[in-house]
């Protein structure tokens, strides 16, 4: 195979000391990626293999992977196993994110475009390098299904793509990281990170001593062997939503808590305490401060405090117990499974807050967790050597990619014009006339042909709105968030004639909605947000379920005054929506500006607790390393 593109004045492999190779454009080396896929047509496997194995020799030798000639190879390659083995052709549009991305860049691409193959053609050609490649996804579904896809395209490449099993003991991870590409969760990533180095048994966890990880990888104590490539694949969610919690490796404990008295106590106390009399809540910071009338009333006589019991003041168990009572929600923050609270991300929060919404709802209240080791995901991504990702959200965060991962944004033009309709926003003064409104907005689009998708933010708003359909004798389907193939399954049919979905925290995002013709002639997929984010980042998610890929489709979101972000971050608005309020709870006046200055507030609040906990970790790994 001739693995030079055509140019005359390709430069040859880059030896030591030689100059640096010059860069071209990615729409520069795409019609050479294509002559050269379609000259491998008529190649065997095996021969394809030995061209793989022509492109590592070059890595190995120190030619870079992003070296233009080594670029045309590697893709054209995996752009002919594509066709061969899934009969998919890359667009133009998806090869120049996958040049970007390999030249560590994070792509933006339109909704619906094929970013799942843009990652696997990435991931495919770092693997050439023979040093693993950790293919990162936001959940486990997404990373079993981008597995299973990417296995198949690799088969006649001769490369090795495996899975990163979940809840398994070390031994049975060792094989998926000994692969040319690992697909994972960047939790389990992480949290096998943290695991190799309490394995490591160093006085400081952070410092990595090479010596001591040879030798361990090499008797087999280690799971991960470098952190040289990372793909991040829906990267809004895994860099910057999923940023906000740290990762925790601790010991667990079945056992009572020693102080467990005290949180019930706390708990009950909490449920008498009158909010501005006695306690004063700051949901922006999360935090709750006592009054001095509450500090007194958790001091009053009648009030039996286990003072035996206390491992912390007695007005801290009080104010945890308003934090789990007030600020975290249930189907938002945490779930219970298996009698247990549990977060989203799966770590344990510390410092009392676990037991006291253990105590919150009724479950047992279990002894505090032994931390073993703790880092922020933010310092964890940046370990790895070459960082790179592709999402459909992130325009505005550039300063926050750049400042902490140094990556720099490359957008990707769309392949066809956007037909999406977006409506302005309808604005209610509380949530029944928000989801009666809702419910009759459903039924009209119903009698159009066409199909209807709910996007809400929890599972309780996700509940109620269904009881309100059901009340209107409409028929649906409830998504919980739950991320696995039968959520993906129901969601890819949410384009059927008249159907209904109401899908919670972005259930089935990364699936592909197939629209029924009847469904695309009568305007496509009408999207409903159920209640504007905090984000304006995660609205634009949800609008992205909608007219895809040139498809014909509308998207209206609606909005109340009860709502989490007006409640929270704007509750000098809730008079001015009242006053304007029409008798069927309907706002008529335009507050399209105001909703933006909150929810640029929010987010502004948002990414400055992520980098202020990203710098807190910084200064607490330099403390570390200075003691010896």
């Amino acid at each position: 195979m001739n693995r030079r593109p055509p140019h005359s004045d390709q430069p040859a492999p880059r030896q030591a000391g030689a100059k640096k190779i010059p860069r071209v454009t990615p729409s520069e080396l795409i019609p050479d990626v294509r002559a050269l896929a379609e000259s491998l047509q008529a190649a065997s496997d095996g021969q394809l293999r030995n061209e793989v194995r022509l492109v590592r020799r070059e890595m190995a030798c120190g030619q870079s992977p992003t070296a233009p000639h080594l670029l045309i190879a590697g893709l054209a390659l995996i752009t002919e196993a594509l066709r061969r083995t899934v009969n998919v052709t890359l667009y133009d549009v998806q090869l120049l994110a996958a040049i970007a991305m390999s030249r560590r860049c994070l792509a933006q691409m339109q909704a619906g475009e094929g970013k799942p193959s843009v990652v696997l053609a990435v991931a495919l050609h770092w693997s050439f390098t023979g040093r693993g490649v950790h293919v990162i996804t936001p959940h486990a579904y997404l990373a079993q299904r981008g597995q299973e896809l990417a296995a198949q395209v690799a088969a006649p490449l001769g490369i090795s793509v495996a899975l990163l099993p979940e809840h398994v003991d070390a031994a049975e991870k060792t094989p998926a990281y000994a692969a040319d590409v690992t697909y994972g969760t960047g939790y389990e990533f992480g949290m096998d990170y943290l695991r190799d180095q309490f394995t490591l048994g160093e006085k400081s966890w952070q410092r990595r001593l090479s010596n001591h990880r040879h030798e361990a990888i090499s008797r087999g104590l280690m799971m991960q062997r470098g952190l040289a490539y990372a793909v991040v694949d829906e990267a809004d969610s895994v860099l910057l939503d999923d940023a906000g919690a740290p990762l925790v490796l601790s010991f667990c404990s079945h056992e009572r808590a020693p102080d467990a008295d005290a949180h019930l106590t706390a708990k009950a106390l909490a449920e008498v305490l009158e909010q501005d009399a006695d306690f004063v809540l700051e949901p922006s910071s999360g935090h709750v401060a006592l009054t001095e009338a509450g500090v007194q009333r958790c001091h009053a006589d009648d009030v039996a405090i286990p003072v035996l019991q206390l491992v912390r003041p007695w007005s801290e168990y009080v104010q945890l117990a308003l934090r789990a009572r007030f600020l975290f929600r249930l189907g938002i923050h945490y779930v219970v499974r298996e009698n247990e609270v549990r977060l989203v991300e799966g770590y344990l929060w510390q410092d009392g807050l676990h037991q006291a919404l253990e105590a919150s709802q009724g479950l047992p209240i279990t002894a505090a967790k032994n931390l073993v080791g703790q880092v922020t995901r933010q310092r964890f991504y940046n370990l790895y050597e070459n960082l790179s990702g592709v999402t459909d959200t992130v325009i505005g965060c550039e300063s926050e990619l750049s400042d902490i991962y140094d990556l720099t944004l490359e957008e990707i033009p769309a392949r066809v014009p956007s037909q999406r309709v977006v409506l302005p926003t309808r604005v209610f003064v509380n949530n029944t006339a928000k989801y009666h409104a809702i419910a009759l907005d459903v039924m009209l689009v119903q009698q159009l042909g066409r199909a209807v998708l709910i996007g809400t933010r929890s599972i309780s708003e996700s509940e109620t709105l269904a009881a309100k359909l059901a009340s209107h004798q409409i028929e649906y389907q409830l998504l919980h968030g739950l991320q696995d193939a039968a959520e993906a399954d129901l969601m890819s049919r949410a384009g059927d004639p008249q159907s209904v979905t109401i899908a919670t925290n972005l259930a089935g995002r990364g699936t592909d909605i197939q629209l029924h013709p009847e469904v695309r002639a009568n305007g496509g997929l009408h999207l409903i947000v159920a209640e504007c984010q905090t984000s304006t980042r995660r609205d634009r998610q949800l609008l992205g379920r909608c007219a895809r890929q040139g498809d014909p489709g509308s998207a209206q979101a609606f909005t109340s005054a009860e709502d989490r972000l007006i409640a929270l971050h704007g509750p000098w608005l809730v008079d001015a929506l009242q006053r304007e309020a029409e008798a069927n709870g309907e706002v008529d006046a335009d507050f399209s500006t105001q909703l933006k200055r909150i929810q640029g507030s929010a987010e502004r609040q948002q990414s400055a607790s992520r980098i202020n906990m990203f710098r807190r970790d910084i200064v607490r790994d330099s403390l570390l390393r200075s003691v010896k």
